[in-house]
């Protein structure tokens, strides 16, 4: 009898071991900003749960801290930026990510506290831009697009203060963290927002803007990979759960035009 008891115990560690590497195989682990991303990827557990994955969503409040833990492994993925970003961040640090898909995207937009239109900016403004190299470039060829300033031509999606050639208005730039910009809005005159840190702070991307990006931006928000692992099986099947119709309605009732579907 304590021979048979003996047994059962060892098929039931052996058992027991199998399901926990089962499991422990199947768990996709993403980064994400808080809002919208995460917010999207919750949606999406049930589904992947059919697939038998697995989806933890690891949240970040920053813009390089995501990719940074995706080269070293501590995530599978992750979903916070665009490509121009991805491509600028990746070539200074030196790493091998990839975009395996767009989801939406978020208008980059330009709040005030002090005015309510842009025809009413003052000569010598300060205007708050984010201090990534592509973010910082896309809030200048915003304001190029409506004569405030007119940049390098050589400069080109990388675009910097110091790119500016035309700025008949004298106008200042103060280069911040993207995550820190709304708090800005008491200290400078403008700042520009991306829609994610916007929400997150109660400030209504639509409602409150005073100039936003068109709605033909080429930024789009992108799930990114290890180069390595973009035919990844479990990647393969977050990108299916992304691009689902459910997907797509949830982010055009949910948000009401504050980002739109890319796909």
């Amino acid at each position: 009898m304590k021979k048979i008891i003996f047994i059962l115990s060892l098929i039931a560690v052996f058992i027991g071991c199998g399901t926990k590497e089962v499991v422990e195989n199947n768990v996709l682990k993403v980064g994400a900003s808080p809002s919208p991303h995460a917010e999207i990827l919750e949606i999406i557990k049930e589904d992947l749960a059919k697939d038998r994955i697995k989806l933890e969503i690891v949240e970040f409040t920053d813009y390089v801290t995501p990719n940074l833990a995706l080269n070293d492994n501590e995530i599978d993925a992750n979903f916070f930026q665009h490509v121009p970003y991805l491509d600028a961040f990746s070539e200074d640090r030196g790493l091998d990510l990839i975009s395996v898909g767009g989801v939406f995207v978020s208008p980059l937009s330009l709040f005030s506290d002090k005015i309510k239109d842009i025809k009413d900016l003052q000569d010598g403004a300060v205007i708050a831009i984010p201090n990534d190299p592509s973010n910082g470039g896309r809030a200048l060829i915003i304001l190029e697009k409506v004569g405030l300033i007119k940049l390098d031509p050589k400069a080109g999606l990388k675009a910097t203060a110091l790119d500016i050639i035309e700025n008949p208005k004298k106008l200042n730039f103060k280069e911040i963290d993207a995550a820190q910009l709304p708090r800005s809005l008491q200290d400078v005159d403008c700042a520009f927002i991306n829609g994610n840190y916007a929400l997150d702070a109660g400030i209504d991307p639509v409602k409150d803007a005073i100039l936003r990006e068109g709605k033909d931006s080429p930024y789009s928000n992108i799930v990114a990979v290890k180069t390595e692992n973009k035919g990844n099986k479990k990647v393969e099947a977050l990108m299916k759960a992304l691009h689902s119709d459910k997907v797509k309605n949830f982010i055009i009732n949910e948000y009401k035009g504050l980002i739109s579907p890319t796909f």
